[in-house]
């Protein structure tokens, strides 16, 4: 006995229907691997900051008010005018 048209139709849908299913089950499989990878790689990077960081804790920060610096004013090289001084 041949099936019908509809029973044709039914069936392509229930087919179609699978299809789908195991293409979103592939697509969350992928990116859960991709996620999953993108963790770790997230993860290293921050513990080779961490090891950057505490290998920088013995360095010592220049002194802002040493006369050396040339790219800033400080108090020591600011010069101040005496305006009575100057009226007298």
């Amino acid at each position: 006995m041949t099936e019908s048209h509809v029973e044709q139709q039914v069936q392509a849908r229930i087919a179609a229907a699978r299809r789908r299913t195991e293409d979103m089950r592939r697509q969350r499989a992928e990116l859960a691997a991709a996620r999953k990878r993108g963790l770790a790689q997230r993860h290293a990077q921050k513990l080779r900051n961490l090891r950057g960081a505490d290998s920088n804790a013995g360095v010592t920060e220049t002194d802002t008010t040493d006369l050396s610096r040339g790219d800033m004013t400080t108090t020591a090289t600011v010069h101040t005018t005496d305006a009575t001084s100057e009226q007298q």
